[in-house]
């Protein structure tokens, strides 16, 4: 662990003592958690960042050889 030292407006600092006491842990600990889910969530995003950019593009199909307009792809009459 690594001890580093941070300085909050008085007002967030009470805000953050009054969460940590909410969740029975020290604010060290509640800070810590919350940091750490930031961290993994970046880190899922980035995995699966480059997992999407690894993938190869596919090739469409196109109806009859030819590719719809604008109007078929906006169409939505379906939905209606």
């Amino acid at each position: 662990m690594k001890n580093i030292t941070v300085t909050l407006p008085e007002d967030v600092a009470r805000w953050l003592r009054v969460r940590a006491a909410e969740s029975d842990r020290s604010v060290s600990r509640w800070l810590a958690g919350l940091l750490e889910g930031m961290k993994r969530q970046e880190d899922e995003y980035d995995t699966a960042m480059r997992a999407l950019l690894a993938r190869k593009p596919r090739k469409f199909k196109w109806v009859d050889g030819r590719k719809p307009t604008r109007e078929e792809l906006h169409d939505r009459a379906s939905f209606r």
